[in-house]
């Protein structure tokens, strides 16, 4: 399976791509940081994001994409941009027929690291680790969107299997 991993943000939004199956290693494809200018009006921020994650989609060919879901944080203004920037990766991902699953930011640090609470640093540090890359992946927004594409592949694919197998028994006990 290999999935996108979007780390939403308006300024940096952090792209990696793995393939890998549950239970296995994943191998590390590509990773990138989509940058937009904070002093461009919104609607070109927000264009730009959606033509970059567009044309990853596009080039790598994922079978799902998977965000960071956006949780509250004090600063209403960074929420607001992450929000916005996890809709337009959303978007990417539909437009592209693709399954979109969001996870939240413990979600993903328990599936890569075990803890819910671990840090940036171990965030990277395992990231590096489980790839087996020879430096840790940089900036941190792409080590936390290749997080959540080991994230996906670990407990996605198997959340995505046990949903397609309630559905065939749902349509069974319907006939």
């Amino acid at each position: 399976m290999r999935v996108l991993g979007v780390d939403p943000g308006l300024t940096r939004c952090g792209v990696g791509v793995v393939e890998g199956v549950p239970g296995r290693p994943c191998t590390l494809v590509a990773y990138y940081v989509v940058h937009t200018d904070p002093e461009d009006e919104l609607p070109l921020r927000l264009l730009h994001l959606d033509r970059s994650l567009t044309d990853l989609v596009a080039e790598h060919r994922p079978d799902s994409v998977a965000v960071e879901r956006v949780f509250s944080q004090h600063n209403v203004r960074t929420v607001m941009g992450t929000a916005q920037a996890s809709g337009v990766a959303v978007l990417a991902g539909a437009r592209a027929g693709l399954p979109v699953q969001t996870y939240t930011p413990s979600e993903v640090k328990a599936a890569v690291t075990g803890s819910g609470q671990a840090d940036k640093a171990q965030m990277t540090a395992m990231v590096t680790r489980l790839l087996r890359l020879p430096e840790p992946p940089r900036p941190a927004d792409a080590a936390d969107a290749l997080a959540l594409a080991i994230c996906h592949v670990w407990r996605g694919g198997t959340r995505s299997k046990l949903a397609a197998a309630a559905e065939r028994v749902r349509r069974g006990r319907s006939d």
